[in-house]
C-alpha cells in the first residue's frame, strides 16, 4: 500500500515542532517570519499560515495579528497531543522522565476508573468487564498472542464503564503514545492472574475500594519498572 501523500504544511509543522520540543526554539522567542518559511521550504504562505495555526492549536505558539509569533511555554500551555509528539520525537526507548510521566498517568486514570466503574457501571458494563478479565487472565496463563488485545480491551471497557469523556479521550491520547513500542508493550504485559480476576470480580460486585486496589497492584509496578 502506497503511503498517504504528505501535506503542503506538513514539513514546515514537523520543523517548528521539532523546535520547540527540543528547546531551539525557546518560550517567548518569535519564529521566522511567513515569507522567511515559505522560501526556506517552497510553499505558499497559506501553507505557512496552516502549520502555525495547528502549532497555536497545540498549545505551542501564539500568534498575534500584525505582530511576531511568539513560543509558549508547551509545559503549561500543552495538553495530551504534545505527549504524543514528545514520544514520536523519541526514535528508540523515550527518555525515562518521559515514559514515567505517560505510566503514572495511565495508572491514575486506570485506578480512578476501576473505582468509578464500579459505581457508575450498568450490570452489563460490570458484566463485560469481568468477561475480559477472565479473558486477559486466561490469555496469560497460556502465554497467549491475544494477551495485549485482551487487556487493552479491559481497560477500554472499564473506563467505558467509569463513564468519564475525559478518562476516555486521555486512553485514546495514551494508547497512541505507546503503539508500535513493542518493548513497552511487553514491559507492560501483565504476569498476575489472581490481580486481574481480583478487579474483574470487584467492579462486577460494585466494590469500587476493591477494585481500586486491584487495579493499582496491575499499574503502580510499571511506573518503576520503566519510569
Amino acid at each position: 500500500m502506497a503511503e498517504p501523500r504528505r501535506r503542503v504544511f506538513e514539513p514546515v509543522h514537523e520543523r517548528l515542532r521539532g523546535d520547540i520540543l527540543a528547546g531551539r526554539l525557546q518560550p517567548g522567542d518569535s519564529v521566522p517570519s511567513e515569507r522567511a518559511l515559505a522560501e526556506e521550504y517552497g510553499v505558499g504562505r497559506h501553507a505557512v499560515r496552516e502549520a502555525l495555526k495547528r502549532l497555536e492549536q497545540a498549545g505551542l505558539v501564539r500568534i498575534s495579528q500584525g505582530g511576531a509569533t511568539r513560543v509558549l511555554d508547551w509545559r503549561d500551555s500543552g495538553g495530551l497531543e504534545v505527549l504524543l509528539d514528545l514520544l514520536e520525537g523519541s526514535r528508540a526507548m523515550p527518555p525515562p522522565e518521559l515514559t514515567r510521566a505517560v505510566l503514572e498517568t495511565r495508572a491514575t486514570i486506570g485506578v480512578d476508573a476501576a473505582r468509578r466503574c464500579a459505581r457508575r457501571a450498568t450490570p452489563e458494563q460490570r458484566a463485560e468487564v469481568r468477561r475480559l478479565a477472565e479473558l486477559t487472565a486466561a490469555a496469560v496463563a497460556a502465554d497467549a498472542p491475544e494477551i495485549d488485545d485482551t487487556y487493552a480491551a479491559l481497560w477500554r471497557a472499564a473506563v467505558v464503564g467509569a463513564g468519564n469523556i475525559a478518562y476516555r479521550l486521555a486512553l485514546n491520547s495514551l494508547v497512541m503514545a505507546l503503539e508500535g513500542r513493542g518493548e513497552i508493550a511487553a514491559a507492560l504485559r501483565p504476569r498476575d492472574t489472581a490481580d486481574l480476576r481480583a478487579l474483574g470480580s470487584a467492579i462486577a460486585a460494585g466494590e469500587a475500594d476493591a477494585a481500586a486496589a486491584a487495579a493499582s497492584r496491575l499499574l503502580e509496578p510499571d511506573v518503576d519498572a520503566l519510569g
